[in-house]
């Protein structure tokens, strides 16, 4: 069977994991701007204030697109390099620069996937409450129907939000990510309510204002959990592990952050275990997140096994990313096959990849043979995922260059080209080219290796 054959080969960045220019042309302050200051927040005290320069770089890293042979490319808008301060005046620059991005990508076939927000949330809504002002959805609808009505003549493809998950649960609960937020659970789930409401109303806001015809998505994490066996009781066991929402670990909850989405609703289990804590959710509120959508983004990383209800321990040295996450290609079959069987939406894997110890050689290339072997394995497990009936329209692997990961700095490199973060100079890794091979062949190279 294999992958359809309009299906999707691409690769995916974050604004503020690559673009840099972070003070510049008229650009306003990021809450990770802001969280980056703050000493032993971030790996060695490294920021994105220059990252990938890619905001000075973007025809070359085009280019490179095209010689990796992408087909798509997911990237995201800074939301304060459009609104400095989040609302009110448009600084054009900021919008320029996505405007001239666009345009070089479609000169080079590649066709942009733009995510609205991955978690550079502008600082100076975060001091007028961030996402627990009621009125933060309204802030995005009116930042997404700015971008919508300058970019919507080129672009069909957009994705509201990315991994919710992250940027509320590490951001306002765990603290370990920007804003650095530990709040209580009353608090915490107002915010969660609010940025789900946010979604709701930019997919109306893009319906409305798209100047194409478009197609929206949404971008969670996928929280995986993996049959030991193909075993009834395994499956079912996996299935419901996937979807339970427990208060301890409701965070990560898929159905938490899908079911009114997708459903229209919040889980029960979950409305039940949270009791006592939830914000307001007045009637139509939920009719507002629950918005028609035409495919569902997801980010997938790694799973964990279960055995008739209980979690299977990994192996003695078991394989593992730079970043000590499990190597469990199986995550990529079983977590698109249960989403799609209970959302019954098309998916597109808008994250997959890992973190690896990559160097230049002596002869020049980076060879990363471990990367080549999980995207590999990987896929195979997607391809399986389709096999047995899931429809899934794309891949995105993360990430189309090293860059700033988050707190771990530029410790971590996740992407097909390496970066020197001190020359900026760029190359592709053996990985890169071993992905050209495959978009090439539509995957039937993967069967063939």
């Amino acid at each position: 069977m294999g992958f359809p054959e309009k299906f999707i080969w691409g690769a995916a960045t974050s604004s503020y994991q690559i673009e840099g220019a972070a003070f510049e042309e008229g650009k306003g302050l990021s809450v990770w701007d802001n969280f980056c200051r703050r000493p032993g927040t971030v790996f060695q005290n490294h920021t994105g204030e220059l990252a990938c320069d890619h905001c000075h770089r973007y025809q070359e890293d085009v280019q490179l697109m095209k010689d990796l042979g992408l087909q798509a490319y997911r990237f995201s808008i800074a939301w304060p390099r459009v609104l400095p301060a989040g609302v009110g005046k448009v600084n054009t620059a900021g919008l320029d620069f996505y405007d001239c991005l666009i345009d070089e990508l479609l000169k080079e076939g590649i066709k942009p996937f733009v995510t609205l927000f991955h978690w550079d949330y502008p600082f100076e809504l975060y001091k007028r409450g961030g996402w627990l002002n009621p009125e933060s959805p309204h802030w995005f609808a009116e930042y997404t129907k700015i971008v919508v009505e300058r970019l919507s003549d080129r672009v069909e493809h957009w994705i509201t939000l990315n991994e919710p998950q992250c940027f509320i649960g590490l951001g306002h609960y765990d603290g370990v990510h920007a804003p650095g937020l530990k709040l209580g659970l009353d608090e915490l789930l107002l915010a969660g309510h609010h940025a789900l409401l946010a979604h709701g109303l930019s997919v109306q806001v893009i319906r409305t204002n798209s100047k194409k015809r478009c197609q929206i998505g949404y971008a969670p994490v996928g929280k995986v959990v993996i049959p030991a066996t193909e075993a009834k009781e395994d499956i079912e066991a996996a299935r419901l592990g996937m979807f339970a929402t427990s208060k301890k670990e409701f965070i990560w909850s898929n159905s938490w952050w899908m079911d009114p989405v997708f459903l229209g609703s919040y889980p029960d289990d979950g409305l039940k275990v949270l009791a006592g804590h939830l914000p307001l959710i007045k009637t139509h509120d939920l009719k507002t997140i629950n918005q028609p959508l035409d495919f569902f983004g997801i980010n997938i990383y790694q799973g964990t096994t279960v055995r008739a209800g209980e979690v299977v321990e990994p192996i003695l040295g078991y394989p593992r990313t730079a970043m000590n996450w499990p190597v469990t290609p199986e995550a990529l079959h079983w977590g698109p096959r249960f989403l799609y069987e209970k959302y019954k939406k098309p998916i597109i894997i808008t994250e997959n990849g890992l973190s690896n110890q990559d160097w230049l050689s002596l002869d020049g290339a980076v060879h990363d043979q471990q990367r080549i072997d999980f995207m590999h394995r990987y896929l195979l497990a997607l391809e399986k995922a389709i096999e047995n009936g899931a429809d899934i329209q794309g891949y995105f692997y993360w990430s189309l260059m090293d860059n700033f990961e988050w707190t771990h700095g530029y410790n971590e490199r996740f992407g097909l080209i390496h970066v020197d973060f001190q020359s900026q100079k760029r190359t592709i890794k053996d990985s890169g080219y071993w992905y050209q091979k495959v978009i090439a062949s539509n995957g039937e190279l993967l069967n063939k290796l």
